[in-house]
């Protein structure tokens, strides 16, 4: 790969602005075709490194929250490359024959790419991909307090494009940012993307060259007496504290409406938001207010409420989320009436909606014009909505909705571009209002209400159940679909038990030739099905039908994959996504070769129904959940005489895997009317039968096939439940932990399960999910109506809680699975005590957390967590609860034992006072 062109001087940029100009007259020669595959595999690229740049980005600016910014830089290559897939941008991008016209594109040149501090990776990834999509060459000149993880983005984007075809130096970047340079190649370059404080913008509009900035915004949120009150304010603190409040569309003061405002107040209190005293909100804002220029002093950009008090000398609760100030004063000398940039807020009230929409139009033109405004409200009231509009001199419009995710745009409205530069328009002193992106004409307001995006409910085309059903669904392999050749893919001891007997005698006598493939181990490993390959191309079946337990289906949806698409990575198809139909990478189309067909012989993972498959790789010990509605099997054979010899070890760890399935996806932010009749059937049938099918699985035990048959069909409904409503962090510890100590899958899944829920439960948690269907945090009454559900109500909501907990442990011990995974490593390895576990352990824990959190489960967990959270989730699981608090005491640091990330959901300042229960989100 070449090296990129140095320049650290005036000297140097004037010897490589002709070398870049070069570049980018041949890129400007680039078919669509060429230009879409450089993206693509740009935005891959940077995609799968979101993690280390969101390190990079907090180890050196000191701003922010970890995983908030892997979830940006997520955003800035995800959701823009969605946005932009399918335009055109390359000579005639539209014709209309009917008028005569057509309309062509051309690049603009050179673009310098100005990058803040605040949000230095992801503004970066946005602003090099929309340069790329456009044949523009494109120079970052990066904050001088963010040059080393801006520069770290741009090289991997670089890279990757080299590699993908594109001309050497159309990407460069300033290593040595100054202000001499800055003005010569603000001054020399076709077009200016500036992102930052107002002086930058300022000196960008004041070159002389064409300019798109952004300066600062100061979004109020206007309250009205309609609005659902308990989602706006759910609504504003989660914006508010994503990345601690970072983006310049965050809230910065609210106006409510005095006929709910103590209501209001009320639920924002109730919410962990401090308000402060007069005496205190002067100290504060002596921290974070600078009176010369109106703006945030640096050190308190960024900060947690907790950490902004401790710089004030204040106290506060240890918990506590936003820090608010009542004022009656909108002037822009009032300190409290500006842009924050931090988890601060003023709060404001209005007697009427005609004086609350004055203070937001106020506040929002004097300290953000052109920017942002908000406005929560019953949406029906349409005439107070367009009077809302037509008053705000801002470019985004938003209607109940939380504004860090709704300015940005894609995320609670899908008619509005994704965006990292907010442009504010003439009234902000830009060339453009809207939201940057690769065509930008005209100022346009955009009005954006609140939209629930479209749902689904999908699963196979056919499913077959009924104890003894198997011999009447394989009739249709010959009658209905006329397969020829079938292959069949199972584990070695099913495969020497005879499982596979009957039915491929069956097969046989339709006339359907067979092959079978059964070198698969207990925990299916890519390499399992690489082995299996050739045989299946070398018999080219029209159908696959695996048969087992999920590792077979998991391998055999894999081989699928593999024998229609043999040009596809494994890792490419295990690219996370923040949501299924916006990801980087699509799954091929299946299907045109070979159907699948799906008979389970346990009553566990419901990968017949799902388009789920979990794969090992034994070159890194990493376990991959795939996810790909691709995946799902043409038919799924649910017969409980395929289980009966199911053994107790098996019975136990796939019952329980039942049950995780059914309550993750009924506490999964996706969850609908549509999935959770599914999810709740499935409980109950659990926590009723599978103690039974457990006791009657062991040698000389009177059969039970009313109990297997209902696990069957438990497994299955659960299945289809979290085929369309997804898992979450319970599935993402499972993976990582079972892949690294061996321990089964729904065992694992057990072992973490109450911990689980406990932190799930959380009723005003750091970060909820994000999905516009979930408008606040729900698991804690959703895990009280399962409670309900099984017969364990108890006096109150809490009470009812705590029984679901107990009753989840009692479920355990019926089936015998051990209390805590150190129980569970000691009694599958005597040889080995239980120190020496708990040393394994506490060296694997941290590397196990930042995997689960990648996870592909990890994004539709009600409560969004950090890393510690996942890791504090792992160490109450292994220690168990008792034992923890023994070992650790319950107040101690979990600094001690859980290394925060940098500048995460509570501030390292005052490690020796939080407790391991606040810390790690424990009730």
């Amino acid at each position: 790969m070449a090296n990129a062109l140095l320049i650290n001087s005036v000297e140097e940029f004037e010897q490589a602005l002709p070398i870049i100009r070069a570049a980018q007259e041949e890129y400007a020669t680039f078919t669509q075709e060429q230009v879409d595959t450089i993206c693509e595999k740009a935005a891959m690229a940077v995609s799968k490194m979101r993690i280390p740049l969101a390190k990079m980005a907090c180890e050196e600016t000191g701003y922010g929250i970890v995983v908030d910014k892997v979830t940006k830089n997520q955003y800035a290559s995800e959701h823009m490359w969605n946005y932009m897939r399918h335009a055109k941008t390359c000579g005639i991008i539209e014709e209309n024959r009917a008028f005569g016209t057509k309309r062509v594109a051309s690049p603009k040149g050179v673009i310098a790419a100005v990058t803040p501090t605040t949000n230095p990776t992801s503004t970066t990834i946005f602003k090099m991909l929309v340069a790329l999509k456009t044949r523009n060459a494109i120079i970052l000149s990066p904050h001088p307090h963010a040059v080393k993880c801006s520069i770290a983005a741009a090289k991997i984007i670089r890279d990757a494009a080299i590699e993908a075809g594109l001309p050497e130096h159309v990407i460069s970047w300033i290593g040595t940012p100054s202000l001499e340079i800055s003005d010569i190649l603000m001054k020399k370059v076709d077009l200016i993307m500036a992102t930052g404080g107002a002086g930058m913008v300022h000196a960008a509009y004041s070159s002389g060259t064409p300019a798109i900035g952004v300066g600062p915004g100061n979004c109020n949120v206007v309250i009205d007496e309609t609005a659902d009150l308990r989602m706006a304010v759910e609504s504003i603190i989660h914006s508010k504290t994503f990345d601690n409040g970072m983006i310049c569309a965050t809230e910065q003061h609210i106006t409510v409406l005095s006929s709910v405002y103590d209501e209001v107040k009320a639920l924002l209190k109730d919410a962990r938001c401090y308000f402060l005293n007069d005496e205190e909100a002067a100290k504060v804002a002596k921290v974070f207010y600078n009176p010369k220029n109106h703006g945030v002093n640096p050190p308190a950009v960024g900060q947690t409420a907790v950490r902004l008090a401790e710089m004030a000398g204040i106290q506060v609760p240890y918990d506590s989320k936003v820090l608010i100030y009542e004022s009656n004063d909108t002037s822009h000398e009032n300190p409290w009436a500006n842009e924050k940039l931090t988890t601060l807020l003023g709060m404001f009230k209005a007697d009427t909606l005609d004086e609350a929409f004055d203070i937001c139009a106020k506040l929002v033109y004097e300290g953000g014009a052109g920017h942002s405004a908000a406005l929560y409200i019953d949406p029906t009231e349409e005439k107070k909505i367009d009077r809302f509009a037509e008053k705000m001199k801002a470019g985004r419009i938003l209607i109940n909705t939380p504004t860090a995710f709704g300015g940005i745009g894609d995320l609670y409205n899908f008619d509005i571009a994704p965006s990292l530069t907010l442009g504010p328009g003439s009234v902000g002193h830009s060339a453009y209002m809207g939201n940057t992106n690769f065509e930008q004409l005209l100022d346009i307001k955009v009005v954006a209400n609140r939209k629930e995006n479209m749902l689904w409910l999908q699963l196979p085309k056919k499913v077959y159940h009924k104890t003894g059903c198997t011999p009447v669904a394989l009739r249709e392999m010959k009658h209905v679909y006329d397969f020829k050749r079938a292959f069949i893919i199972t584990d070695a001891n099913l495969y020497q038990m005879g499982a596979c007997d009957a039915i491929l005698n069956q097969l046989h006598d339709l006339g359907i030739e067979t092959a079978e493939f059964f070198d698969i181990q207990v925990d299916p490993q890519i390499q399992d099905a690489m082995k299996g390959l050739p045989k299946m191309h070398e018999f080219e079946p029209d159908v696959i039908i695996a048969v087992g337990g999920g590792s077979a289906i998991d391998t055999a949806k894999i081989m699928w994959i593999m024998y229609e698409h043999p040009e596809e990575a494994f890792l490419d198809m295990a690219t996370i996504f923040l949501d299924i139909r916006k990801r980087v990478r699509f799954f091929p189309q299946m299907g045109e070769k070979a159907k699948l067909v799906c008979i389970p012989t346990t009553a566990g993972t419901g990968s017949e129904c799902t388009p789920f498959t979990i794969i090992s790789d034994a070159n890194t010990g990493m376990k991959w959940p795939l996810v790909g509605y691709e995946m799902m099997p043409e038919m799924a054979i649910i017969d409980a005489e395929n289980m009966m010899a199911l053994p107790p070890r098996a019975t136990q760890a796939s019952g329980y895997d039942v049950l995780t399935h059914a309550v993750e996806a009924y506490v999964s932010t996706f969850a609908t009317e549509y999935t959770d009749g599914f999810c709740r059937d499935a409980t109950t049938m659990v926590f009723n039968y599978l103690p039974r099918a457990y006791r009657s699985a062991f040698k000389g035990a009177k059969a039970d096939p009313v109990a297997r048959e209902k696990m069957a069909d438990a497994s299955c409904l659960a299945g289809i439940g979290f085929a369309n409503a997804f898992l979450g962090i319970n599935h993402s510890l499972s993976h990582k932990i079972g892949g690294w100590f061996h321990i089964p899958h729904g065992t694992a899944n057990a072992l973490l399960f109450p911990y689980v829920c406990r932190f799930n439960a959380q009723k005003h948690p750091y970060h909820m999910g994000t999905f516009s269907q979930y408008k606040y945090p729900q698991a804690f009454e959703r895990y009280v109506q399962l409670g309900e559900l099984i017969g364990v109500k108890g006096a109150t909501d809490e009470e009812t809680f705590e029984n679901w907990i107990k009753a989840a442990e009692q479920l355990k011990k019926d089936v015998d699975i051990p209390e805590t995974i150190c129980d569970w490593l000691v009694e599958a390895h005597p040889e080995k005590k239980a120190k020496a576990w708990e040393a394994d352990f506490l060296a694997a824990v941290d590397q196990m957390s930042e995997w689960a959190f990648h996870d592909a489960c990890t994004g539709c967990n009600p409560v969004y967590p950090t890393i510690e959270e996942l890791k504090a989730c792992y160490l109450r699981a292994f220690y168990g609860n008792d034992k923890f608090i023994e070992k650790f005491g319950d107040v101690l640091a979990v600094a001690v034992t859980l290394p925060l990330d940098t500048h995460a959901a509570y501030p390292m300042g005052l490690s020796a006072e939080i407790g391991v229960d606040k810390v790690g989100g424990f009730i």
